[in-house]
């Protein structure tokens, strides 16, 4: 977890870089921007592989494998080599919805059982992987050996309650939001740890610090454009 949190820090890091000195660069009248602007996609090429690389799960392939492609087809279309409109393309986007639900629906076996709306988390299952695309998750897990798992939130959100779990000593949550939102809320004696990146949006911890931090929760991922809120 430590080396996929560096990788992101040193990547958006870089990016950021990059940027302001190309931007300075410009102003300054030293180099002309307008040459490279049209390979600004790169970025989403760049994300999607790291996420390819740090892939655990079928839906973090799944994601960086979408923006990889969105990446090379938006700097083919400047290049002049192909050519399409977003309008025409849109309903990609939901077809992909709709595989990420049915995947779920056909092999996500981590909640199946539901109250008051709420899906349950069995108290066997140690570990979560949510994804939420153009939908959204209101989950509640009482596993008193509580690891940690992946949530994706994009153009969508998810809730997890995890008020009546516990872990032995540390759990890591691994997260990304882009253009959606992600909320977990956690038991009183826990203390949170924030590692993520934000990048146009925002990652909040709301909750109390316990006088004895003897159970602790890390959170690491990146929010684009989007938000991650912890609290108790």
């Amino acid at each position: 977890m430590n080396r996929d949190r560096n990788q992101s820090r040193v990547f958006f890091g870089a990016f950021i870089i990059i940027v302001g000195a190309l931007a300075l660069l410009n102003n300054l009248h030293i180099f002309d921007t307008s040459d490279i602007l049209p390979f600004w996609p790169l970025v989403f090429v760049g994300f999607g592989v790291m996420k390819l690389y740090q892939a655990r799960h079928t839906s973090a392939y799944i994601l960086g494998g979408v923006l990889v492609l969105v990446g090379t087809g938006m700097i083919l279309q400047h290049m002049g080599i192909m050519y399409f409109r977003w309008r025409d393309w849109w309903p990609a986007f939901v077809i992909f919805a709709g595989v990420m639900m049915l995947s779920r629906g056909l092999y996500g076996k981590q909640w199946r059982a539901r109250r008051e709306g709420v899906e349950l988390v069995p108290g066997d299952n140690t570990t979560i992987d949510v994804v939420a695309v153009m939908s959204g998750h209101n989950l509640k897990s009482d596993s008193q050996a509580f690891k940690g798992g992946d949530i994706l939130a994009v153009m969508g959100g998810v809730e997890l309650d995890l008020r009546q779990a516990s872990i032995v000593s540390e759990a890591t949550i691994s997260v990304f939001a882009m253009w959606g939102g992600i909320v977990i809320k956690v038991p009183t004696d826990w203390s949170v740890v924030m590692n993520g990146t934000p990048i146009l949006g925002g990652m909040d911890d709301k909750t109390v610090p316990p006088m004895n931090a003897g159970k602790r929760l890390v959170i690491v991922g990146e929010a684009i454009m989007g938000g991650v809120e912890i609290k108790n």
